[in-house]
Order: C-alpha cells, then sequence, then structure tokens
C-alpha cells in the first residue's frame, strides 16, 4: 500500500468538484481525484442550462417562489434564498472564465444571453450554450484547472472507501490506481462530488450513471443521509431500446415541444393546467399513467410544430443525436420515456456543504442541501453545482490549527481474495439490483412493492455475500465490487426511508397513501445504523 499526503482531496471531477478546485487553488493545495468515468458522468450530459435571476423583468423572489412550489412543501427556505441569491455571481463568474454561452441576437434583448424556459419556471431564467451547456461547463473548468499550478489532478486513481481517525473525523480515502495498487490518501479535508444514484435504475439519462457510490461511503463513516425516497425521474429520455439512452431537454418542451399518447392526442393538459411545464413528478407521473392506460412503451414529444431552422438553432445537438438513430425531429414527433435522472437527496450539509462528519464535505449531485425539497425543479441543479462548490471554497480557505490524527484502515479493507472474481456474476447482481428497484421504487409506488423490494434486496444481499470479497488482483473486478457493495447499501436505506414515509409528495408516490400528511416529517433522516 503506498501512503500519500494531501491537503485537500476532492473526489469527483464533474461541475461541482472543478469548481470546487478553481476557487480554492491559490488558497489550498488541492488534489482533485477526476477517473476518466467522470467524462460520461451526470455534468458533461447536463443539456438544458443553469436557472438563475439574469434578466431585469424577473427577480429573485419569484425564481425562490417557484423552487419551493416545486418541492412540493419539503424543500429549506434558507437554502433556496442562498441559492438564488447567489446565482448571478456564479454566473458572471463562468461568463468571465468563458463559458460560451448562447447569445441573444434578437432585437432589443433584454440580456445578452438567449434564456429560454423549463418546467415550473415561471420565467424565461435559463441560461445554457445551446443545447450542451455541460459540456460547455466542463470543457471550460477543466482547462482552466489543468493549468493551474495548486491543482493536482489524478485520473488514475479511483476511490473506493473514506476512512477516519480516532475521533470519527473523515482523514482520506482509501484508492485504488490503474496498476491495482491500493494508495491511501490521507488529507486535512476530503470533499464528495461523487454525484447521484440513477445507477440503482434499469433506464437513466446517462450512460454511466453514479450508484449513490459517495453516499454510501459518507454512510458508511456516520454520515447522516437525507430525502433518499425522492428519486427524480425525467419524463423524456429518448424511447430506442436497442440504443444508449440520451436525454432530451426540458427545454424542448419549454420552446413550444407537446406531449401526445401513443395515439397522437395531446394530454398534459388533462393533467394539470401547466401542461407540458408542469414540474417534472406530474409531468413523470402523466406519461406513466398514459403508457398504462394504452399499454404502450413511450409517448410522443412534438415539436414538428416549430420551425425547422428554430429547432435546429436552438438544439442542434438533440437534432444530430436523433439523426443519426434515423429520426428527424423537425418532421417526425421523438418517442420519449421516463428515465432515473437525478438524486434530490444525499448527504446532509449545511450551506458550506459541510456533513455532520468533521472534515468532510459534500457537494453537488451527491448532497442533499434542502435546495430541492421533494421534487427538483429544472435547471437548478447546475445551478447548486457552482453556488455551494463556491460556498464550500470560501469555508475551505481558513484552515484550522488542528493537528490531523492518521487515518486508520478498517481491517476488512486488508481482506484479499484468491479468487477472481468472474464479471457475469457482477453483471446479473447489478441487473437483478435495476430491475427490483425499477419495479418496486420506481415512479408510482406501493406498500406492497416495497416490502417486495426489501425482501429482494435480502436475497440478492446473501447470494452476493460471496462476491463481496475484494479482489486486489484485479482492478476492474475491485471497483466493480465496491461499487455493487455501495449500491446495495443505499438501495435498501432508500427501500427503508420510502417505506416510512407514509404520503405522496413531489416525487414520493405511493397509491396506499395518495394525499399528502402533515403528520410526516418533512424531510426524512437516515444513518446506515438506522
Amino acid at each position: 500500500m503506498i501512503h500519500s499526503e494531501h491537503d485537500v482531496l476532492i473526489i469527483g471531477g464533474g461541475v461541482a468538484g472543478l469548481t470546487l478546485a478553481l476557487e480554492l487553488a491559490g488558497h489550498r493545495a488541492v488534489t482533485l481525484l477526476r477517473p476518466a468515468l467522470d467524462d460520461f458522468g451526470a455534468s458533461r450530459w447536463a443539456q438544458g442550462g443553469i436557472a438563475a435571476v439574469l434578466a431585469p423583468t424577473d427577480n429573485i423572489e419569484a425564481h425562490v417562489q417557484d423552487t419551493l412550489i416545486a418541492g412540493d412543501g419539503l424543500c429549506d427556505e434558507a437554502a433556496v434564498r442562498f441559492t438564488v441569491e447567489h446565482g448571478r455571481e456564479a454566473i458572471d463568474w463562468l461568463i468571465e472564465l468563458g463559458v460560451p454561452f448562447t447569445p441573444d441576437t434578437t432585437e432589443n434583448a433584454v440580456y445578452p444571453y438567449h434564456l429560454t424556459r423549463e418546467g415550473g419556471h415561471g420565467a424565461r431564467r435559463i441560461i445554457h450554450a445551446a443545447d450542451a451547456t455541460g459540456k460547455a461547463l466542463i470543457d471550460t473548468l477543466l482547462e482552466h484547472a489543468c493549468h493551474h499550478p495548486d491543482i493536482r489532478l489524478i485520473e488514475e486513481w479511483q476511490a473506493i472507501e473514506l476512512l477516519k481517525d480516532g475521533q470519527g473525523h473523515c482523514r482520506g480515502a482509501l484508492c485504488l490506481d490503474i496498476h491495482d495498487q491500493l494508495q491511501l490518501a490521507a488529507a486535512q479535508d476530503i470533499v464528495l462530488a461523487t454525484g447521484g444514484a440513477s445507477g440503482l435504475y434499469q433506464h437513466t439519462t446517462s450512460p454511466a450513471p453514479a450508484c449513490g457510490e459517495g453516499m454510501a461511503m459518507a454512510a458508511a463513516l456516520g454520515a447522516t443521509l437525507m430525502n433518499l425516497e425522492f428519486q427524480q425521474f425525467h419524463p423524456t429520455c429518448l424511447y430506442d431500446p436497442d440504443g444508449s439512452p440520451f436525454l432530451i431537454s426540458e427545454a424542448v418542451r419549454g420552446e413550444g415541444g407537446l406531449l401526445r399518447n401513443i395515439h397522437g392526442i395531446r394530454f398534459m393538459p388533462d393533467y394539470d393546467e401547466r401542461a407540458e411545464l408542469a414540474p417534472r413528478d406530474i409531468v413523470a407521473r402523466a406519461i406513466h399513467a398514459e403508457m398504462l392506460r394504452h399499454e404502450s412503451s413511450h409517448v410522443l414529444l412534438d415539436i414538428t410544430h416549430l420551425e425547422a431552422a428554430r429547432i435546429q438553432e436552438h438544439f442542434p445537438t438533440i437534432h444530430a443525436h436523433c439523426l443519426s438513430r434515423g429520426l428527424d425531429i423537425t418532421r417526425d414527433p421523438i418517442p420519449v420515456v421516463p428515465a432515473a435522472h437525478y438524486s434530490c437527496g444525499g448527504i446532509a450539509t449545511d450551506l458550506q456543504g459541510a456533513s455532520d462528519v468533521a472534515h468532510l464535505y459534500a457537494i453537488g449531485e451527491v448532497a442533499c442541501t434542502g435546495l430541492h425539497g421533494a421534487n427538483r425543479m429544472a435547471s437548478n441543479s447546475l445551478l447548486e453545482c457552482l453556488v455551494f462548490a463556491r460556498s464550500a471554497a470560501q469555508a475551505l480557505r481558513k484552515v484550522t490549527s488542528e493537528r490531523r490524527a492518521e487515518p486508520i484502515i478498517p481491517f476488512s479493507s486488508l481482506n484479499v481474495s484468491s479468487e477472481p472474481t468472474g464479471s457475469e456474476n457482477i453483471d446479473q447482481a447489478f441487473t437483478t439490483l435495476r430491475e427490483t428497484m425499477s419495479q418496486c421504487a420506481g415512479i408510482v409506488r406501493s406498500n406492497e412493492g416495497l416490502a417486495a423490494g426489501e425482501e429482494s434486496l435480502k436475497r440478492l444481499n446473501k447470494e452476493c455475500a460471496g462476491l463481496l470479497q475484494k479482489d486486489w488482483q484485479d482492478q476492474a473486478s475491485c471497483l466493480a465490487l465496491n461499487r455493487l457493495h455501495h449500491a446495495l447499501v443505499l438501495a435498501d436505506m432508500l427501500l427503508r426511508v420510502a417505506r416510512e414515509r407514509h404520503e405522496s409528495r413531489g416525487l414520493h408516490y405511493n397509491r396506499d397513501y395518495p394525499h399528502h400528511d402533515t403528520s410526516v416529517p418533512a424531510a426524512s433522516k437516515a444513518t446506515l445504523a438506522s
């Protein structure tokens, strides 16, 4: 095992991790673990944009109220106001860095960059880079990070476990490098920016979704997790059983796209007066209901009534990708289906990203700040990444004089399996896990289904007991096994808190409890021992 010392260790290199690194560098030495898999993570695939109050016709209070309504009574209003109030300065910072946002070239434009509107928003406040905002952000931030002398980027290590000292403080991470060697990375402060848990489900909007690894690692150290039951399903993922997942941005509906059932009949006005611009939880459940009603595998998103030039201008990535799959969206409606997209729950943090484990911070989708409540409003996620990463950087600039204790390596981390693990066994376990979660804890739930899911996971854990002996001789096998272990832990926690919420709210809809219940605690909290 190779031992190394670090000041601030950031695990995860999406928008949140890169933003923190850039804002902290120059004040403290930063080590950023950014494995190649991060290039396929949620940040790069974000299409729509960043919500912020930018136009003079918009205002802070309107954005706050839209967010509170979308969160269905579970948002932390202080977190919402903090995020919205710091949105403009975060966007100005990105513009200074050179992020190529789409300009507004119309006459008498109220803001230099084009602003679109998405579900739940009462105004046009989404700044974007065509329909590939995430890619534009990552490319720009990564370019700056690679040239900063105080940022050490490590692409060859993958964190597999967090380590604590004798006082229970987080003091580093156990990693595996590309040469199958264990790396003990001791650090003064550790920041998780590892993404969410949509990979627990069968159908997702990302080709390489996180499975809640960061959440599970934090829980193992004793960190509190919050609101895990609120898993968002994006209403419109391209339906193509033979192709890889591909998100159809909410902005398509924001610019006038209409949802129709398999028979071509528009249905959203029957479910909500906001129609296609209702919050995502409402739209996803409406699509789910229409699919059940008509026994169809998908519905249709139609923008053929818009000018072809306008479609190609605002949605070049979507247009080109669909063409590559034989679909011309200027002429044909897009087959879409809801897919697991965003985890509203995660590691409970304060407004500086600090968890309740000393020296452990969390930012981005892995964290639960209270901003989203029971349902994330479109394009508030990248805003949250930026605002909380910058806030965490401010807090972390203040170096404490506390003497760092050495991390303790759990005995279980030293176990070595003499038998290599077959990848097909791991793949089958993941398939079973994802089928279970999709069937039992998906868009619409029931007491019976959640109980069946827990029983299924108990059986799967028993079947995987032999698999979960770590094999340090094979990096791919070891990483997959650790991922499976973390996924099983988090799935069990999610099902547990979902069963305990005896109401329907936001993204958690239980047929047996179809209404709100004010006696149910606003936020659900869970620890590994609870």
